[in-house]
């Protein structure tokens, strides 16, 4: 191991990520606290600047990806739409089977301009957690129980709110519903067999109801869907604890742009596009896996200095502060001073354990256990 790998592995450099990231991001929170005064008076400056609030946070974490591990994105697509990448807005569909996916499509985004403006549509509980999930509640993120009785009303709701966004966005959906495993693919193929669908390999059974709504609520605002196909090579499984550790990885990334005119409007058509769209991921997967490439042509963004730049402006302003109150309480000598500080010192080991563990595939949802089996459908 070499000395800047070794460096990269040390748990106090994580301890400063996460220190930075932490105050930074409740600083930005407030920020955007103070921003709803602007919301009756001028909605899109409100949305404007909440935009660029956000990227100060999300950023943060496509730095680790991009410039800490030097993690790698080769997007597989055809050259004649590449260009409209970034230009429009557009719903996507990626799959879910790796800790850091949500990391490379925002990267992707990143790379395209727009990281400030992405959307999601994800599980309810997300908007209470501190930072990020407050970050998405004022940028306008769409949450769901995942029950469709209430989704139904409330989702469709916010959707429409984001007809007059004034700026481009990718609006990202994990179909599958929750990332994918072993486990949770014995039992969403047990649903597909019970349904008469065909089975898949390397995805999850796709939850339609949410992809029709949201098609429904976006078309004549939205272009097309982007459809992502993401993988890594060589078998690697990439976790956030190797980004944060600095290893590298390459990710390839096959995408297709589909016109919303070819997507049916009925919720039953739509819903059975969306099923065949997944048995060509499958296909495309089962491919890369036996010849380690995509179709089309490969691209790879140039990296931008940005995300760079706004860590290295709030490790400037917030590490010297924090290092001389270290230091102040180290000199001091107090015996109740240092029992506080190795107290805090573990409180926050914890708390970049916990951050970690979060991402991890066995500690996501409850898919497939035995309490909600009979709940798996669309």
């Amino acid at each position: 191991m070499d000395l800047i790998a070794l460096l990269k592995s040390q748990f106090l450099c994580h301890l400063i990520f996460f220190y930075v990231f932490i105050a930074s991001g409740l600083i930005v929170n407030i920020i955007q606290l103070f921003t709803l005064v602007l919301w009756p008076i001028n909605k899109q400056l409100f949305r404007k600047i909440n935009c660029r609030l956000s990227y100060c946070i999300s950023s943060q974490l496509v730095m680790l990806l991009e410039w800490w591990s030097g993690t790698e994105c080769t997007i597989y697509t055809d050259p004649h739409v590449y260009p409209k990448y970034g230009k429009e807005n557009a719903i996507v569909i990626l799959n879910h089977k790796f800790e850091i996916d949500f990391l490379c499509g925002w990267s992707l985004s990143e790379r395209l301009g727009i990281l400030g403006n992405s959307k999601v549509l994800a599980k309810k509980e997300l908007a209470y957690v501190p930072i990020i999930g407050w970050m998405w509640y004022f940028t306008e993120m769409i949450f769901c129980t995942r029950k469709w009785e209430q989704d139904r009303q409330t989702v469709a709701k916010s959707l429409l709110h984001l007809r007059d966004y004034p700026e481009k966005y990718l609006f990202l959906i994990h179909c599958e519903g929750t990332r994918f495993t072993e486990k949770k693919h014995q039992i969403s193929m047990q649903v597909a067999q019970a349904k008469g669908l065909p089975s898949l390999k390397h995805h999850l059974l796709p939850r339609t109801k949410g992809f029709a709504i949201t098609v429904r609520c976006l078309r004549g605002v939205v272009p097309a869907v982007y459809d992502c196909t993401l993988n890594f090579r060589n078998n690697e499984n990439p976790t956030l604890l190797g980004v944060l550790n600095g290893k590298k990885y390459h990710a390839d990334c096959y995408v297709r742009r589909i016109p919303m005119e070819d997507i049916p409007d009925d919720d039953d058509q739509c819903s059975a596009w969306l099923h065949k769209l997944y048995q060509e991921k499958d296909a495309f997967q089962e491919e890369y896996y036996r010849t380690g490439v995509f179709p089309e042509t490969p691209k790879v963004p140039p990296r931008r200095p940005w995300a760079l730049l706004n860590w290295l402006f709030w490790a400037s302003l917030l590490l010297y502060p924090f290092f001389r109150f270290l230091v102040s309480m180290v000199s001091s000598g107090s015996s109740v001073t240092l029992a506080s500080f190795i107290v805090v010192f573990c409180m926050a080991s914890m708390g970049v354990r916990w951050m970690i563990g979060v991402t991890e595939i066995d500690k996501g949802s409850a898919y497939g256990n035995s309490d909600n089996r009979h709940k798996q459908s669309d």
